[in-house]
C-alpha cells in the first residue's frame, strides 16, 4: 500500500543515495567542468533513465537472480570496480579545457543509460530500495511504477547539483593548482567508491 509515510521515507532514501559521491556524480562534475551544464543535460537525463530501467528489472524479479546466483553479483562488482578505477586514472589531466574541449565530448544519453548497468552502486541502491520500500500488497505494475517515478523525480535534481557545481568550477580552472586539486578530489572519490564496491558485503 502506498502511503504518505512511505513516499516521504523513500524520497529521503533516494535523495541521500543520489546526492552523495559516486561514479555518476564524479562523471557529471567532470562533464560540467569540461563542457558546461547545458552540454551535460543528456548525461543528466540518461542516468535516471538507465537507473529506472534497472529498478524496474529488480522489482520484476531480477534481484532474486542475484540471490540465486551470487557469483553474478561478484562478477558485476569486479567489472564495475575495475571500470571505476579506470575512470579515476583517466581523471588526471582530463580537466585541461583548452586541450580537451575540441576533441572530446560529454556522455550521450544512451551511453549514460548503459553505464548504469556496470555501476555497482546503482545496483545496490536498487536492491536496497526494493527490499525496504517496495509497497506491500500492491499490484506489481503499480508498485514498480511507483518505485521508478519516485526514483526519477528525486534523481534528476540531486545529480544536477554536481553538473552545475562543475560548471561553476569551470571558470576557475585557469589556475593550475585549483585544476590539480579538483582532479585529485574527483579521482579520490572514484577510488573510494571502487573500494567500497569491492569490499561491500552483501
Amino acid at each position: 500500500m502506498i502511503t504518505w509515510e512511505l513516499i516521504a521515507a523513500l524520497a529521503v532514501y533516494n535523495f541521500i543515495m543520489y546526492v552523495t559521491p559516486g561514479p555518476n556524480n564524479s562523471i557529471l562534475t567532470a562533464s560540467g567542468i569540461k563542457f558546461g551544464f547545458i552540454r551535460s543535460i543528456p548525461n543528466i537525463f540518461g542516468i535516471p533513465s538507465g537507473h529506472g530501467l534497472q529498478l524496474a528489472l529488480v522489482c520484476l524479479g531480477l534481484g532474486s537472480l542475484f540471490i540465486t546466483y551470487p557469483i553474478l553479483y561478484d562478477i558485476l562488482r569486479y567489472v564495475g570496480a575495475g571500470y571505476i578505477l579506470y575512470l579515476a586514472y583517466k581523471m588526471f589531466g582530463s580537466l585541461n579545457i583548452s586541450k580537451t574541449e575540441d576533441r572530446s565530448r560529454p556522455l550521450k544519453y544512451h551511453e549514460a543509460i548503459l553505464f548504469q548497468f556496470v555501476n555497482p552502486k546503482a545496483w545496490v541502491i536498487c536492491s536496497t530500495a526494493v527490499t525496504l520500500y517496495y509497497p506491500k500488497d500492491e499490484n506489481i505494475i503499480i508498485g514498480t511504477l511507483f518505485m521508478v517515478i519516485m526514483s526519477t523525480v528525486v534523481n534528476i535534481p540531486s545529480i544536477s547539483i554536481w553538473a552545475y557545481g562543475g560548471s561553476v568550477i569551470r571558470q576557475y580552472l585557469n589556475n593550475e593548482k585549483i585544476k590539480k586539486i579538483v582532479e585529485w578530489f574527483l579521482a579520490i572519490l572514484l577510488i573510494i567508491t571502487a573500494g567500497s564496491v569491492l569490499f561491500y558485503n552483501t
